[in-house]
């Protein structure tokens, strides 16, 4: 039997992991024998990955700078139990006076380990959202870490002069051990930065060491964003800042892959209800528009929301930023 594994909370399409290998013998008692010993590897393999100590981490350094204090959805998120008696995850959920929302979920079971850990400002600083989505099964890494830009780049060019030409360097600094994970959707691609680093790679101290000393660079970055960032005071730009978050949460919420992974775990109910009110928190709080006005090439002829994860049909094998983090398509 096939066994395949959705990684959960990225923005693109779905991936999936290869088959684990499995060794055979014609000795019913060499069989059982082997496969214990190459199910113990595995298990091994995914337990050496802790997401805690990312998320730990991030939240030091977080307190260090600036004053957190327990978000109204940590009373009601904190952990469950999946359907299986086994899969656990674990949530935290912080705020501000700048940060609207900082929250972590963290996944874990004998197969596999997910962490989401994300940052979204108040509708008054158009900071760019912090995003770190990763995935660790017996044989594959699946990694999206990126400073997500708030309004597109394409669009504004100061935005992008603001906030990503200054650090760009950070991502050189990984490019090589972390290259381009493979294909991405046109729609996917919108969202993300010249910054983001979107990989695959199979697990190693040596990997998931550079990972951890990466996610901490692109998370001090942000922080330091987030406390020079000056508030805005036109009403406009608000609205502006506020639609914009909107609209990316709207879209996270309706089409992230995660929803097929929580489905399994907690049921099609309480999948929708971390997807809303949890992981992308605001879709119902910080603007009325619906999926269909912000993305009407989805609606099908019966007026509801295509499940296709792509209408444009574009994707991008490779990356489509120069090493200036200049969008060439």
């Amino acid at each position: 039997m096939a066994l395949s594994m959705e990684f959960g909370f990225s923005i693109g399409s779905c991936f999936k992991a290869p088959n684990p290998p499995v060794l055979i013998s014609a000795s019913p008692n060499k069989i059982n024998f082997t496969l214990r010993r190459r199910k113990k590897r595995f298990l091994l393999r995914v337990s050496a990955v802790s997401y805690k100590e990312f998320a730990e981490s991030a939240l030091e350094e977080t307190r260090k700078r600036i004053v957190l204090e327990p978000s109204h959805l940590q009373e009601k998120y904190s952990s469950m139990t999946g359907l299986d008696g086994k899969t656990e995850l674990q949530m935290l959920a912080f705020k501000s006076s700048k940060i609207r929302l900082l929250r972590s979920m963290a996944i874990e079971n004998e197969t596999m380990q997910v962490f989401d850990f994300a940052g979204f400002m108040e509708p008054e600083y158009d900071t760019p959202i912090f995003c770190a989505n990763f995935f660790t099964s017996t044989n594959v890494n699946i990694v999206v870490l990126d400073l997500n830009p708030l309004h597109q780049l394409t669009d504004q060019t100061d935005y992008q002069d603001k906030y990503y030409n200054k650090i760009m360097s950070i991502y050189h600094k990984y490019a090589e051990t972390f290259p381009w994970g493979g294909k991405l959707t046109g729609e996917s691609i919108k969202f993300f930065s010249p910054l983001v680093m979107w990989t695959r790679f199979s697990s190693s101290k040596e990997k998931h060491k550079a990972l951890f000393s990466a996610f901490l660079e692109y998370y001090q970055a942000w922080l330091e964003m987030t406390i020079q960032v000056r508030e805005e005071m036109e009403p406009s730009h608000v609205r502006a800042n506020c639609e914009a978050q909107h609209k990316y949460l709207t879209w996270r919420a309706q089409k992230d892959p995660g929803h097929g992974l929580l489905k399994r775990l907690v049921g099609e109910a309480k999948a929708k209800e971390l997807l809303r009110d949890f992981l992308f928190n605001g879709v119902d709080e910080l603007g009325t528009k619906t999926f269909i006005d912000y993305f009407p090439e989805y609606q099908t002829e019966d007026g509801t929301v295509s499940d296709k994860r792509s209408i444009i049909g574009k994707s991008y094998e490779t990356r489509p930023w120069d090493l200036t983090g200049q969008f060439i398509g």
